[in-house]
């Protein structure tokens, strides 16, 4: 463990240790790893799956943009090479970040979760969106698929008899949702249009988010890409009003904090929703087919085993969102 903390610590200049690292958090891309040394510690993140350079770069672009408006995040540091990406060398067997692994080191937060009931969390939150989607809107691109397409019937049925046939304990449940919530959410997963596209943050939800020493930050910006700014915004309002048990007041909040601090888009019926529905869908696939794969890990079979049975229990419900939108079509 020693030995590849001061790896870590050697490529980044962090200087001479002694240096401890432990694993703090684990998502579905990576793990945060902290790393303390010198009475300073930092966020190293393991990508699981690799790393595309390219999308490091929008999203240091974004997270400094958008800091010069006021949002906070953790700073990307680079290394001693000036790369905003690491691939570790191979080292011992036994050490505590797998070899070769890709890594970024972030500033190290200290702080607590919001409370999504707390009308200022949400306040920053809608405000925190308009100036994501004010930073971004010089720099847009095309969004892909994960957020505008979603598995045809074709897809699930092959996935299901792979499912079955390697006896996951799951199998009946995803039978169930193939055949009733995977095609009526669907039905609504829709192209969008060029005009309201920005880069933006992605994954705007409580769990990436912190109370830090000075407000909120910020965490996790992996996912940072082009994104049709109303759909970022509907999907956010029902993460954090309560998903189908939404409270109206929260959303309503939110999405009047995002107008009043600049947001142009508003949202209009289901095909707002279009992203969480199509993220939704797009997370059981990826994740039932990572559980039946036999080139991934042991801990990443498991890991998405878990994922598949949380996410078939917390599916956007049509007759909610439905409401939802609804409640939204107040605000002009």
């Amino acid at each position: 463990m020693e030995i590849t903390a001061a790896r870590v610590a050697d490529l980044y200049d962090l200087g001479e240790g002694p240096w401890t690292i432990q694993p703090v958090a684990r998502g579905a891309l990576g793990r945060i790893w902290k790393l303390s040394g010198r009475g300073s510690s930092w966020a190293v993140k393991e990508m699981l799956f690799g790393c595309d350079v390219r999308q490091v770069l929008e999203e240091s672009r974004l997270r400094t943009a958008a800091e010069k408006l006021g949002v906070a995040s953790p700073r990307l540091f680079p290394n001693r090479h000036g790369a905003c990406v690491s691939q570790l060398a191979p080292g011992p067997e036994g050490s505590s970040v797998p070899e070769g692994s890709s890594v970024k080191v972030y500033e190290w937060i200290d702080g607590a979760r919001p409370d999504t009931s707390d009308p200022e969390i949400l306040s920053w939150c809608g405000r925190t969106l308009a100036v994501l989607h004010t930073a971004g809107a010089v720099t847009a691109g095309t969004p892909g698929p994960w957020y505008e397409q979603c598995p045809g019937e074709a897809d699930w049925d092959r996935l299901y008899g792979e499912v079955r046939r390697c006896g996951m304990p799951w199998s009946d449940a995803l039978g169930r949702f193939v055949a009733t919530s995977a095609r009526e959410l669907a039905r609504h997963v829709t192209p969008s249009g060029a005009g309201d596209v920005v880069m933006s943050h992605l994954d705007v939800q409580p769990q990436n988010v912190l109370l830090g020493a000075t407000g909120p930050v910020l965490l996790d910006w992996d996912n940072a890409g082009p994104i049709s700014a109303g759909r970022e915004l509907a999907r956010a309002v029902y993460v954090w009003s309560g998903g189908n048990d939404f409270d109206a007041g929260s959303a309503l909040r939110m999405v009047r904090a995002y107008r009043d601090a600049g947001g142009g888009p508003v949202v209009r019926g289901l095909e707002s929703f279009s992203a969480l529905f199509a993220t939704a869908l797009n997370y059981v696939r990826v994740q039932a087919e990572c559980a039946i794969d036999p080139t991934a890990t042991e801990a990443q079979r498991e890991f998405a085993s878990g994922q598949v049975v949380a996410c078939l229990g917390r599916l956007p419900e049509l007759s909610a969102v439905s409401r939802l939108a609804q409640v939204l079509e107040s605000v002009k």
